[in-house]
């Protein structure tokens, strides 16, 4: 197996199948500005190479992704840039960025899975979670609406019912409940997340490459593009811009207290 460093994911290569690691994990793989460019960057490499047939998408430590990094959102928030959008039209478009690769993509979520962390699970064609992982659309408790896809992926895979609970609470759900919901297509062992992953992506490539390919793509022909989805997550997060609930959500969450909201 190849591995080498893209900065901060790692990049692996076995015969066809690449893997993609987030590699923050002193960070819970939260996404800042250098994480965001190498997803892309990474993404990029892996779609023009023909010899990968599948691509696997997992983290390094306790979180899958933890979502975008609080720090960032409290300083655009302090010096007035878009905080729904605090590292710029790149993390937004890192959904789009995987229903868009060639290849099938399989997440393997080995921890906690929020926010925009959670929107590129959904953004995956198939999810396998460990029994250690957790999900939350937890874009409410930071004075937020789902964003990065979410609202367009998340209602069409597991109901506009489930959705609405999980994006109006911002409650965090076990992996059990996310199997029981449809969230995630299957549940294995913390410590096979991994291999089974590999596996199935094994099955995937021992299909003819062109025809696996071409199965995607007819996949999600009928439906709307999940670019054509961000312009109206940026639009209804307009109203809590510039608010002191929004500054409230990221200060409380650093400062690890219950935040008091004043709908103001």
């Amino acid at each position: 197996m190849l591995s080498y460093a893209y900065g901060s994911v790692l990049l692996e290569r076995s015969k066809h199948i690449a893997i993609l690691i987030l590699n923050r994990p002193e960070k819970l793989n939260a996404l800042n500005a250098f994480l965001v460019a190498d997803i892309h960057s990474a993404l990029d490499e892996i779609s023009t190479d023909d010899n990968i047939r599948s691509l696997i998408i997992t983290g390094n430590g306790r979180a899958f992704s933890s979502g975008v990094d609080v720090n960032s959102q409290l300083a655009s928030i302090e010096n007035r840039v878009d905080p729904s959008n605090p590292l710029g039209p790149d993390v937004t478009e890192i959904s789009p960025h995987i229903r868009l690769m060639p290849q099938p993509v399989i997440a393997a979520i080995n921890g906690l899975s929020v926010g925009a962390g959670l929107s590129i699970a959904l953004a995956s064609d198939i999810r396998i979670a460990s029994t250690e992982a957790l999900f939350s659309c937890m874009f409410v408790k930071r004075s937020l609406v789902p964003d990065a896809g979410c609202s367009y992926t998340l209602p069409k895979i597991v109901g506009m019912g489930i959705a609405m609970e999980m994006a109006l609470s911002g409650n965090i759900y076990d992996s059990q409940w996310a199997l029981e919901k449809r969230l995630v297509n299957k549940v294995v062992d913390h410590e096979s997340l991994l291999d089974s992953a590999i596996a199935l992506a094994n099955d995937i490539n021992s299909n003819p490459p062109i025809t696996i390919r071409s199965t995607k793509q007819i996949m999600y022909d009928h439906q709307p593009t999940l670019y054509e989805i961000l312009p109206s997550e940026h639009s209804a997060n307009d109203p809590t811009k510039g608010t002191l609930d929004r500054l409230e959500a990221a200060r409380s969450f650093l400062e690890k207290r219950t935040p008091i909201y004043n709908d103001k």
